[in-house]
């Protein structure tokens, strides 16, 4: 072989071990999502069902959450601890429920001022790191409170030009046909593990443009309750629980998950791809 040659199969042999360092390995993440909340949030870890569901529909999902009792989403906009995490992992989306009643006024007249305003703030944060944005809806019992909490709701997402998750008259309109369904904690008014289920499947719903398929559905994460001990801290949704005794995994028949996707309606008007 002629030095020439020689050389053009040392530079050919050189091209090749480079190309097969360097190639890209394409590898499938799962999509993260961070829920920003309160107990509404919390009780029955509706982000931890939500993580369960995409793993059991073939659709991988990571879920964090900071959320405490009481919280508002003005709370989080103030202690900058929605802003740190988008800046510190990269999510997918986010998932905001403000505390019951605020955007009704119910605290007063600046408790729905200051909620439209910080969902706007949160929303444009997400936005600018390229996270998408819903809105999980809360709920009223009496139906008149129920139409204008799902009207206000409505109103603060498309003020701020995010998707809006209602729960409110669905929650109702099952009620009516589901009523043996453990649909409100012993309060009375914070989430049964079955409402959970319904606030985890429409979040999966606005997420990822379908329902859920039917079948059984088992999560293996603290199950909280009103006695959480969470602070409003980032933590993933199935981290250990800060209190002991604190159960561990909560388990769905197929029937009521075909119970709740059996009155669900269409896809939400404000729901839009990716």
């Amino acid at each position: 072989m002629s030095v020439l040659a020689m050389r053009a199969a040392l530079v050919a042999l050189l091209f090749l071990s480079l190309g097969a360092c360097h190639a890209p390995v394409r590898q499938e993440q799962p999509a993260r999502v961070l829920f920003v909340g309160n107990s509404l949030t919390y009780f029955g870890n509706v982000p931890a069902i939500y993580s369960a569901l995409a793993a059991a529909n073939g659709e991988p999902a990571d879920a964090d959450m900071i959320v405490q009792g009481g919280a508002t989403l003005a709370q989080r906009v103030a202690d900058h601890s929605v802003g740190d995490a988008l800046a510190g992992r990269r999510y997918t989306a986010l998932v905001l429920q403000e505390r019951g009643g605020d955007l009704l006024c119910a605290f007063g007249p600046d408790s729905c001022a200051d909620s439209r305003h910080a969902i706007r703030n949160l929303s444009d944060l997400a936005s600018r790191n390229g996270v998408r944005v819903v809105l999980l809806g809360t709920y009223q019992s009496h139906p008149a409170a129920s139409q204008r909490l799902v009207e206000a709701e409505a109103q603060a997402a498309d003020e701020a030009g995010i998707a809006y998750v209602e729960v409110s008259e669905t929650l109702r309109r099952l009620r009516n046909v589901q009523p043996e369904l453990d649909w409100f904690a012993a309060d009375g008014m914070h989430p049964g593990k079955d409402l959970a289920l319904l606030n985890a499947v429409l979040v999966y719903r606005a997420l990822h443009g379908a329902l859920p398929a039917p079948g059984p559905l088992m999560v293996k994460a603290p199950i909280y309750g009103s006695d959480s001990g969470l602070e409003a801290s980032l933590r993933p949704a199935d981290a250990p629980p800060p209190r002991p005794g604190t159960p561990m995994v909560v388990q769905y028949p197929a029937r009521t998950m075909e119970a709740l996707l059996a009155h669900n309606g269409p896809l939400p008007h404000a729901w839009s791809p990716p």
